[in-house]
């Protein structure tokens, strides 16, 4: 029975993780969600059912598009895919407890994050706030213990952050001071500081590659919502072991 839930969190992820793509797409641009309906944004065709399965729909076009050819962002299929297994993870993780809400509003927030990162590098308010604004009810009815370590989770989130921008001069966008205290709801105070020192070491790893591979060089920036989100879930899943585990080695 097991593996049978577990499909549906993986059909029900990557269902809702290509409506994320359309939403981390559309949102930053002051678009539509819903009209005009998908399509080829090279030849304009408007998307059929079998160009839009999730996933799937990608590996049997061969990355293609069916009218013109043109070959299919992988960021599509790869957000799909990375949400269906999270949403798999979250509940292996929590069961059918209300802290499973809290995952996927969580997991479901950070994806659409990175992809309007990584397209536009902007984080817009409007993909934030009502999830801001979600997560902080059921954190109401699925607190952290103690209860309290969530709102100042947040305070000292957003907090930091803009201590950074400011000493930095704006080397920190207000997106990411604003991503890091919804984090700081789902998170608490040891894990959102936690996510920032692995955020910036992922965020290094990350630009160190990107540097070697551009011929730009420094001139590229580089999104730092993604590394956000890949800490803070890491963080979230196994943040207290991690923890745990270095300070054994400290001592």
């Amino acid at each position: 029975m097991e593996w049978v839930i577990c499909i549906f969190f993986f059909l029900y992820g990557i269902t809702f993780g290509s409506f994320f793509n359309v939403v981390g797409l559309r949102v930053p641009l002051k678009e539509s969600i819903v009209k005009p309906p998908s399509h080829c944004t090279t030849c304009d065709r408007r998307l059929t059912l079998v160009d839009l399965f999730p996933v799937f729909s990608f590996v049997f076009l061969k990355g293609k598009c069916r009218g013109c050819g043109e070959k299919i962002s992988m960021i599509y299929p790869l957000m799909e895919l990375i949400t269906g297994l999270l949403f798999v993870a979250a509940y292996l993780h929590f069961g059918f407890r209300l802290e499973l809400a809290v995952a996927l509003l969580f997991i479901s927030m950070l994806v659409i994050v990175t992809v309007s990162d990584l397209k536009y590098m902007l984080i817009p308010n409007k993909i934030l706030l009502p999830f801001g604004i979600a997560i902080f009810i059921l954190r109401i009815f699925s607190p952290l213990t103690p209860w309290w370590d969530s709102i100042i989770g947040a305070a000292v989130g957003f907090g930091v952050l803009l201590l950074i921008a400011i000493v930095s001069n704006g080397g920190m966008g207000g997106g990411d001071i604003k991503l890091f205290l919804v984090i700081g709801l789902v998170l608490g105070i040891t894990q959102t500081l936690f996510t920032l020192f692995l955020a910036s070491l992922i965020g290094a790893i990350v630009g160190v590659i990107f540097l070697k591979r551009t011929k730009q060089g420094r001139k590229t920036p580089v999104p730092f919502g993604p590394s956000i989100a890949a800490a803070a879930l890491i963080a979230y899943f196994y943040g207290a072991q991690l923890v745990e585990w270095y300070i054994g080695l400290l001592n």
